[in-house]
């Protein structure tokens, strides 16, 4: 093991990049003003052109890190289509950052449909009502539709077909943690396929 493997501790202590993933998450809550789970989420088009959003991370796994959209949406269409995305988790209060890439799978199933059931009814309305990434001619039209999705489904929507999550497996995963004079830590972690032993490099700042 390489000398700097070996002496690498504190915020960046332990052998499972998700699971300082989950306990520097954990440490931003309190410190975060809003939204600490959110990610700048990362894709391409068909020409090779990159795409950048903001959206929630709901779940950071044994595997993977989860988050959920609508199926119909322009993210979805890349992510479909390259089956592969990146994403940069940034707190500020904390002066850290994690980024990520790897495959992306579909998360579909009594899964999906628990995360689905957990939120609330207006959020659940609300994605049967948008057509995500399509024109629209107003809101009033989104209301509109909205209203009528509420007379069609009343209080407990069942998961759209058309929505669900998405697990991105990553084949790197890098910590940042801000530094002075600009002599900031990185740590990446890298393996292959998704799978076997992680190799862990630091990085010049």
């Amino acid at each position: 093991m390489p000398e700097d493997q070996a002496a690498r501790g504190g915020i960046f202590a332990g052998d499972d990049p998700f699971a300082i993933a989950r306990r520097w998450l954990a440490e931003a809550e309190p410190a975060e003003p809003n939204d600490p789970s959110a990610i700048a989420l990362a894709t391409v088009d068909a020409a090779g052109r990159p795409n950048v959003r903001m959206v929630l991370l709901k779940g950071i796994e044994d595997s993977g890190f989860v988050f959920y959209t609508n199926y119909g949406s322009a993210k979805a269409a890349e992510i479909d289509a390259a089956g592969h995305a990146a994403f940069v988790l940034h707190w500020k209060s904390l002066r850290r950052q994690i980024r990520v890439r790897g495959a992306v799978t579909r998360v579909e199933g009594p899964e999906a449909d628990a995360y689905f059931a957990s939120r609330s009814l207006q959020s659940r309305l609300g994605a049967w009502a948008s057509r995500q990434s399509q024109p629209l001619a107003s809101r009033t039209a989104l209301m509109a539709e909205v209203a009528r999705q509420t007379a069609k489904h009343g209080t407990n929507p069942p998961r759209p077909p058309f929505w669900g999550g998405y697990k991105i497996t990553p084949f790197e995963v890098e910590f940042w943690a801000d530094g002075t004079f600009r002599l900031h830590d990185r740590f990446r972690w890298t393996r292959h396929a998704g799978d076997g032993d992680w190799q862990v490099t630091r990085l010049c700042p």
